[in-house]
C-alpha cells in the first residue's frame, strides 16, 4: 500500500483558497487538476489549517465548510476547529 494520502475537491471558486492553503502548508503535496476536480496527493500526511485559509480569504473560515466541495479522501482523519489532518497510522 502507498504511504500517500489524498483529498479531492470540486474545482470551484470556494475551494480555490483551500487548495492554495493546502499546497502552501504541505511542501510535498502534488495537485493534479482534472475537469471539475483537483486531487491533492501528499506523502504520509496532509494538513489543512484554518488560519492559512483565512489568510487567503480575509474572512473567518469554519473548517466544516471544506465538506461542501469535498469529493473524496484517503487516510485517517484527525480534526478539530483549527486543523484537518489526513495520515496513515503505523
Amino acid at each position: 500500500m502507498s504511504n500517500n494520502v489524498f483529498i479531492a475537491f470540486q474545482s470551484t471558486d470556494e475551494s480555490r483558497p483551500v487548495i492554495e492553503a493546502i499546497m502552501a502548508d504541505n511542501p510535498g503535496a502534488v495537485a493534479v487538476e482534472s475537469p471539475g476536480m483537483v486531487k491533492i496527493d501528499s506523502p504520509d500526511r496532509l494538513t489543512i489549517r484554518r488560519d492559512s485559509i483565512e489568510e487567503r480569504t480575509g474572512t473567518r473560515f469554519d473548517l466544516q465548510q471544506i465538506h461542501l466541495n469535498l469529493i473524496t479522501l484517503s487516510g485517517y482523519i484527525d480534526e478539530d476547529d483549527d486543523q484537518f489532518t489526513l495520515s496513515w497510522r503505523s
